[in-house]
C-alpha cells in the first residue's frame, strides 16, 4: 500500500473511531425508556433497598415519607413522599449532564449508592449509559482504604445530658490495619449542629427537632481523644461481619448523605438511630430501626447488635483515662503508692535516692501512672491546669531518662460489656407500711438506670 493511500485509510479509521466514541458518550433516550419500563415491571420503587436508600418510612395511614429533610436529596419535586416519582427522576437524571444535590455533582457521583443499586438490578449496559469517573468520591474512598467496619460505643458521660445515654458511631477499618494503627482509621459520625448556648432552648430544640443533624467523617484518634481522655469514657468496639461489597455500598450511601440533613430528635432520630440505618443499607436483611418506634436509646441499640446472629465478629475494650489510672494503681505496692503521691505533688521526688533504689521497671511504671494522673488532672481541673501540665512535662522528662519500655498492662473494664446490662425502661408496683399507714404505688421509668438497678453493663 502506498503512503498516500495508507494515510487516507488511517484518517478515515480515526474519523469512524471518533464517531463511535461520540455515540457512546451520548446517552440513548430509547435506553432510558427501556429502563423506566423495567423499573415499573420490577416494582423497584417498592423494594426495601430503595426505601432504605431514601430513608422512607410508612405513614400512619397510607403512603411514605422520607426522614431525610434536605430538599437537595430529592431529584423529584415530590420525592420526599413518592418513592416511584423519585426513582423515575433518578433514572432520568442519569441520562443528563445536570449537576445535582447539595454537592453539585453528576447524578452518578452525587448518589453513587442509588446508581450502584439501579445498575445491579436493571443490569445497566455501560455502553449505552457510560459510567462517570467521580474523582471526588474516588479520592475520598481511597483515603478511607476500607476493608471492614466496626461499631463504636462510648459509654455514658454524666457531665452532659446529651451524652448520658452513650453514643454510637462507625469506624472504617483500613486494609492492612493492625492493633497499633487502627486508631488512625476514619469514623462516620452523626451529630446535631448546635446553634444555641441557652440551656432551655437547647433542651427544647433537641427534643422537638429544632437542630439539623449531619453525617461527618473524621479520624478515629480525635474521637478517642475526646471520649477516652477528655471525657474519661470507656469505649467498646464491635467489629462487624460485613463483606467488602456491603462495606462499599454503605460508604457509597454515607457519601450521598452529604446532600442532606435530618431534623435531629434527641429521643428518636439521634446518633444511634441513624447509625443503625447505615448498617441496614449495608445489609438490607437487617431490621434494626424497626424496633425503635417511640424512642431510640443507644444503650438499647447496643444490646440489639450482638443479638443479631453472626453480625459481630469480636469485641474490644478501650479503657478510658480514669480506667487506665485505676487499673494501674491497683497493681502498685503500698510503698509505690506512697512514691506516686509524692511525685504527683513534686516531680523532683523522682530523683530521690529512695525512689532510685526501686527496680528500673517499677520506677518506670510509677512514673507512667503519675503521668496519666497528672494528665487527667490537667484536663479536669481548668483552674489549676497550667500547674498540672508543668508537672506532667517534668514527669515525662524523668520517665524518658529511664529508657525502659512501658509495661504491658491489661486494664479490665469496671463493669461488664454494655449489651449485658438491664433494659432501660422499667415498670413496677408495690405496697407497704410507712409512718403508721398503709401505702401502695405504681412506678414507671421510661429510660436509663438508677441506684436500685444492677450495675452490670453500666458505668458504676
Amino acid at each position: 500500500m502506498s503512503l498516500p493511500k495508507y494515510l487516507g485509510f488511517l484518517f478515515a479509521f480515526l474519523l469512524v473511531a471518533a464517531a463511535g466514541v461520540q455515540a457512546s458518550d451520548s446517552p440513548d433516550p430509547a435506553y432510558l425508556d427501556e429502563l423506566l419500563r423495567q423499573a415499573v415491571e420490577l416494582r423497584l420503587s417498592d423494594a426495601r433497598e430503595w426505601h432504605l436508600l431514601l430513608h422512607y418510612r410508612e405513614n400512619l395511614w397510607k403512603g411514605f415519607t422520607s426522614e431525610a429533610d434536605g430538599p437537595a436529596f430529592f431529584l423529584a419535586s415530590n420525592g420526599k413522599t413518592d418513592p416511584a416519582a423519585e426513582l423515575e427522576a433518578t433514572l432520568r437524571k442519569l441520562f443528563t449532564d445536570e449537576l445535582v444535590g447539595r454537592t453539585a455533582q453528576d447524578t452518578q457521583c452525587a448518589f453513587p449508592a442509588r446508581y450502584h443499586w439501579l445498575k445491579s438490578v436493571l443490569a445497566i449496559d455501560d455502553r449505552r449509559l457510560l459510567p462517570k469517573p467521580c474523582v471526588r468520591f474516588a479520592d475520598w474512598l481511597s483515603a478511607l482504604n476500607p476493608e471492614g467496619v466496626t461499631l463504636i460505643f462510648p459509654s455514658a458521660f454524666m457531665n452532659n445530658p446529651s451524652s448520658m445515654f452513650g453514643h454510637l458511631l462507625l469506624r472504617i477499618d483500613q486494609k492492612g490495619q493492625t492493633e497499633q494503627t487502627r486508631i488512625l482509621a476514619y469514623t462516620i459520625n452523626y451529630a446535631a449542629e448546635i446553634t444555641t448556648s441557652n440551656g432551655f432552648t437547647y433542651a427544647y430544640m433537641g427534643m422537638t427537632g429544632g437542630f439539623k443533624g449531619y453525617f461527618s467523617t473524621m479520624p478515629y484518634y480525635l474521637k478517642v481523644q475526646e471520649y477516652r481522655d477528655f471525657e474519661s469514657r470507656d469505649i467498646w468496639e464491635y467489629r462487624l461481619n460485613f463483606t467488602q461489597d456491603q462495606v462499599l455500598q454503605m460508604l457509597r450511601h454515607a457519601w450521598e448523605l452529604g446532600n442532606t440533613y435530618f431534623d435531629y430528635f434527641y429521643f428518636k432520630e439521634n446518633c444511634a438511630y441513624h447509625i443503625l440505618s447505615l448498617l441496614e443499607v449495608a445489609d438490607p436483611r437487617l431490621h434494626l430501626t424497626d424496633e425503635f418506634i417511640v424512642w431510640t436509646i443507644p444503650t438499647d441499640t447496643i444490646r440489639r447488635i450482638p443479638g443479631e446472629p453472626g453480625l459481630v465478629a469480636d469485641r474490644v475494650f478501650r479503657p478510658s483515662l480514669t480506667s487506665q489510672i485505676e487499673g494501674r494503681n491497683a497493681t502498685l505496692s503500698h510503698d509505690e503508692r506512697g512514691w506516686l503521691g509524692h511525685i504527683v505533688k513534686d516531680p523532683s521526688v523522682a530523683q530521690a535516692d529512695g525512689f532510685r533504689r526501686l527496680a528500673l521497671d517499677r520506677q518506670a511504671f510509677v512514673l507512667d501512672v503519675a503521668a496519666h494522673y497528672l494528665r487527667y488532672l490537667g484536663l479536669s481541673d481548668e483552674r489549676h491546669a497550667a500547674s498540672y501540665r508543668e508537672r506532667y512535662r517534668a514527669v515525662l522528662v524523668a520517665r524518658s531518662a529511664l529508657r525502659v519500655q512501658p509495661a504491658a498492662v491489661v486494664i479490665p473494664p469496671l463493669s461488664e460489656a454494655p449489651e449485658k446490662g438491664h433494659l432501660a425502661r422499667r415498670a413496677g408496683v408495690g405496697f407497704g407500711w410507712r409512718q403508721d399507714g398503709f401505702f401502695e404505688e405504681i412506678n414507671l421509668r421510661p429510660a436509663y438506670h438508677d441506684l436500685l438497678d444492677p450495675e452490670i453493663g453500666y458505668t458504676p
